[in-house]
């Protein structure tokens, strides 16, 4: 009973099968490598096409689409690749009595009877198996990485290493389909897609090695905050990378496209960092090797706000004085830098060392002789000699009294306290002093 069921399945499998099949591509999805061939086994309700998925009759009909390969499969492995979009005719599978040229070849009831003793010695399945698949040629799009863990990137800017987290995509594109076929894709598969776990591990990981590579070659020049617009030499140095993902094209006919960079996420600790070197970059000790005349901005500033909360006190005139508000430079002011003169001796005290004070004139009938006569020997007073200490009073004062004046005891010369009023109005200027407050400070140093 099998060898007649396997004769009656054999006949019935070969009149199924001499129908020419219309073959084209299924449906691709974003991620898709590999799709199987589809049948067309009906059109509009009409057609009743019921032969075997793995047999090809001569005279059927291949359509390839644009932006994919077509593969040809048989028992010998890829028996055929075709690349160029288009419609083919298939001349490599088995006869039929639909096609012409096996007709005049082998005759109708050749062909049939053939076809039915061969499948009855395999109950009645032909030993033939012909798939089609085909490769998708797009760029495929959207492969999504993050690193699992921080990522350090020195960045020469803040002059340490910083962790960060990086998330983006990266697209890749089809550059040899054999290779693909061959290297790649799992062996008899026909459908095969980026979104298989196994498939997208293995890229990722190599991914995120040469992507680790490549932002570190770019840590000494591009700042952790550019990297987003760096894609483009990112990609490049990515593709350069002959040990992990610059090797796909050669491994398994991919090449990669392009890489976009989502997010640069810092760590916690790295954005403390970057949030400390931010406040210490506003003082003054922040832009030395900038420029002068960016700190002596700050300094102006740091001096302004001191004012601001403390007030000028008596050491107002001298803080003015000594330039410290216009640039902190003694050598480029005009107003001297020194102290108060040194007081003149009083009468006094030098009474008390025993001299006469310099330019005093004694009183009438206060100088007496020798021998203590009344006030008509002070004509004789005026001609005695002076003393020793008399002699040393008369001599001319130090170079230190005698430019001292009393302007000077009592405080800064009118150009200095002019020079005080025209600095506290750059800082009003500045915005650094509101108009309350420059009033007041006036009215202080003019001594309103």
């Amino acid at each position: 009973m099998g060898i007649i069921d396997a004769a009656f399945d054999s006949l019935g499998g070969v009149l199924s099968d001499q129908w020419k099949d219309v073959i084209t591509a299924g449906h691709f999805d974003e991620h898709t490598v590999v799709a199987p061939a589809v049948r067309r086994a009906s059109q509009n309700g009409r057609g009743a096409n019921r032969g075997a998925e793995d047999i090809l009759t001569n005279g059927s009909v291949i359509y390839v689409p644009e932006g994919t390969a077509a593969f040809v499969f048989s028992q010998s492995g890829i028996e055929r690749v075709i690349s160029q979009p288009g419609g083919y005719e298939y001349r490599d599978g088995e006869a039929t009595v639909f096609d012409a040229k096996d007709r005049a070849e082998r005759g109708l009831g050749k062909i049939i009877l053939d076809q039915a003793a061969e499948r009855v010695g395999f109950s009645g399945m032909s030993p033939q198996s012909k798939r089609v698949a085909f490769v998708n040629l797009r760029e495929i799009r959207g492969i999504k990485f993050g690193t699992h863990g921080p990522l350090a990137y020195n960045d020469a800017f803040y002059g340490c290493d910083l962790e960060v987290y990086a998330y983006g995509t990266f697209s890749v594109q089809v550059v040899d389909p054999e290779r693909l076929v061959r290297s790649f894709v799992p062996a008899n598969a026909t459908s095969y897609s980026l979104d298989n776990p196994k498939a997208r591990g293995q890229l990722t990981s190599e991914f995120l090695q040469s992507f680790l590579a490549a932002i570190n070659r770019l840590s000494a020049s591009v700042r952790i905050s550019q990297l987003p617009g760096e894609s483009t030499r990112i990609a490049d140095q990515v593709v350069a990378d002959d040990r992990n993902a610059g090797t796909w094209e050669g491994r398994f006919g991919l090449r990669l496209v392009s890489v976009g960079i989502e997010d640069v996420e810092f760590t916690d600790e790295s954005r403390e960092l970057v949030r400390g070197f931010s406040e210490r970059k506003m003082g003054v000790r922040a832009y030395e090797g900038v420029s002068r005349q960016a700190a002596d901005i700050s300094a102006q500033q740091l001096i302004a706000e001191g004012v601001r909360e403390n007030g000028l006190g008596d050491a107002g005139g001298m803080l003015f004085g000594m330039n410290l508000a216009s640039g902190l430079d003694p050598r480029t002011a005009g107003v001297p830098t020194g102290g108060q003169a040194a007081p003149v001796p009083s009468a006094g005290s030098a009474q008390a060392a025993g001299e006469t004070p310099v330019g005093s004139v004694p009183a009438a009938g206060n100088v007496q002789g020798a021998g203590g006569g009344p006030a008509a020997g002070d004509q004789r007073a005026a001609d005695v000699a002076p003393t020793a200490g008399d002699q040393r009073a008369a001599d001319p004062a130090p170079a230190s009294e005698s430019a001292a004046s009393p302007s000077a005891a009592d405080g800064p010369s009118f150009d200095q306290r002019v020079e005080m009023v025209k600095k506290l109005k750059e800082l009003l200027d500045a915005g650094i002093l509101t108009q309350d407050e420059f009033d007041a400070k006036k009215r202080d140093v003019l001594g309103l």
